[in-house]
């Protein structure tokens, strides 16, 4: 996956979240599922239903991309992670070779596009569909297969994971510039913060930890980071 799809979060401004609430608690050792992905997915497109369409060229969040383009790029990352899992042998130091493409300089880097005539329903159509492809591909990929993510080799979960975290994240860039209010359930936070942040402040709110921890908020005591990181590899395969 190009440059853009691994330094996507801290390209988001500072952000103060609650010191509690009802999203604190502790590590989960739950897993994430194909089912989270679709959940997250669907969950995102509902919101994005109501945005008002003359917003769609407005700044999302802090990043520097537009809400529209944005989307583009959760879409892409969805079909990049199912695609690193579909090969029979996938590959383990290096991204499928698709081509990617700008549309413009400093746009993000895609493979996916949606048809600007289709509408913010089309563009939606696109984001639901890479987001099935992950699901399948997460539900169907036996657990023992590993492919290559820059942050390191991953497991189906890993990249249910992450196409999670990029869903929940990404919308709260999209939601910030549609002027749409954005806040999924603390368990789903806190299970992908448990699969992909193991060093992640625990006892806090799940949903702004997980901001925190993908450089777009702060948390009581813990300053906004200006670089980031996740790790997909099982538990027991973590190099530290």
């Amino acid at each position: 996956m190009p440059e853009t799809r691994a330094a996507s979060g801290p390209e988001s401004g500072p952000e103060s979240g609650p010191e509690s609430g009802p999203a604190s608690g502790s590590a989960t050792s739950d897993p994430v599922t194909a089912d989270d992905v679709a959940y997250a997915v669907r969950l995102g497109v509902t919101v994005l239903l109501g945005a008002d369409a003359s917003r769609w060229d407005a700044k999302a969040g802090s990043l520097e991309w537009t809400c529209w383009e944005t989307v583009e790029h959760l879409a892409d990352d969805l079909f990049a992670y199912a695609a690193q899992l579909g090969p029979q042998n996938p590959p383990s130091d290096t991204e499928v070779p698709f081509v990617w493409s700008r549309k413009k300089p400093g746009g993000p880097a895609n493979v996916i596009f949606a048809d600007p005539t289709a509408g913010p329903a089309g563009l939606l159509q696109v984001l639901e569909a890479c987001g099935a492809l992950l699901t399948a591909v997460a539900r169907t990929t036996p657990p023992t297969v590993r492919s290559h993510h820059v942050f390191g080799l991953a497991d189906p979960e890993g990249f249910a994971a992450m196409g999670v975290v990029e869903t929940l994240v990404h919308l709260h860039d999209i939601t910030e510039g549609l002027g749409l209010d954005w806040e999924p359930d603390a368990d789903l936070c806190g299970r992908v913060l448990t699969r992909l942040f193991p060093d992640a402040p625990t006892g806090t709110p799940r949903w702004y930890t997980l901001l925190w921890a993908t450089g777009r908020a702060e948390l009581p005591g813990h300053p906004r980071l200006t670089s980031w990181r996740w790790d997909g590899a099982p538990a027991g395969e973590r190099q530290r």
